[in-house]
């Protein structure tokens, strides 16, 4: 089992070609990134076990003011419960809220030798979409995700078990989704990389079975 283990990856930087993998979950005051507010974000790493299992680190987040001329439609307010003028939310203006993001991911690049993050989300384009447009307004010159390669966990998970939204997923992959937390970056994003975790760590028991069935018939 060891030899069969050795030829799978054991390190999480060449699992994924140099890339860390790092959910990201935002809140937004719509749709469109370059017009509505980015008013919350949460980063999840995945790290990697001795076994080559992946597994989630702690959330990282923080709340966003609004962006100057941010437009932020009402309904959009009422799926998320945020109140972007509550002075406890403790929010940060965008370049300090990526800089509080950005820290830890290029941390555990560099403590991973990966050479930069790329962006694990349910329905992917989405975040990056925002993200990237955060970047572009504050002249962000340190962001470690790729610009535009992502993992989309509704294209994982709709091929692994048959669901593309994100809380009949995680309930096919085994873990439970609290409906009343939905829609918090944090939740999202932990519930995000749980499924994550499950999808990849499920195929690289599929590969040791196979490796083992193959090395079984080997002279």
């Amino acid at each position: 089992m060891e030899q069969l283990n050795n030829s799978l990856a054991a390190r999480l930087a060449d699992r994924f070609r140099g890339f860390l993998p790092v959910v990201v979950d935002v809140e937004t005051g719509g749709f469109d990134a370059e017009r509505d507010a980015l008013l919350e974000i949460a980063v999840v790493v995945i790290g990697m076990d001795q076994e080559g299992h992946l597994y989630p680190h702690p959330a990282v987040s923080t709340h966003v003011e609004p962006f100057p001329g941010a437009n932020i439609d009402p309904r959009a307010l009422e799926i998320t419960g945020i109140d972007p003028e509550n002075p406890l939310r403790g929010a940060l203006d965008e370049r300090s809220a990526l800089d509080h993001i950005f820290q830890p991911v290029r941390l555990a690049i560099r403590q991973n030798e990966c050479q930069r993050a790329i962006l694990v989300g349910h329905n992917a384009a989405f975040d990056l979409g925002f993200l990237n447009a955060a970047v572009r307004r504050v002249g962000h010159k340190r962001n470690p995700f790729h610009p535009f390669s992502c993992f989309d966990t509704a294209t994982l998970s709709g091929l692994a078990f048959g669901q593309t939204v994100l809380s009949k997923a995680v309930l096919a992959a085994g873990y439970t989704f609290d409906s009343r937390e939905a829609h918090s970056a944090v939740y999202d994003a932990e519930r995000t990389a749980l499924l994550f975790c499950r999808i990849v760590n499920r195929l690289r028991a599929l590969e040791v079975l196979e490796l083992e069935r193959v090395g079984s018939v080997l002279p």
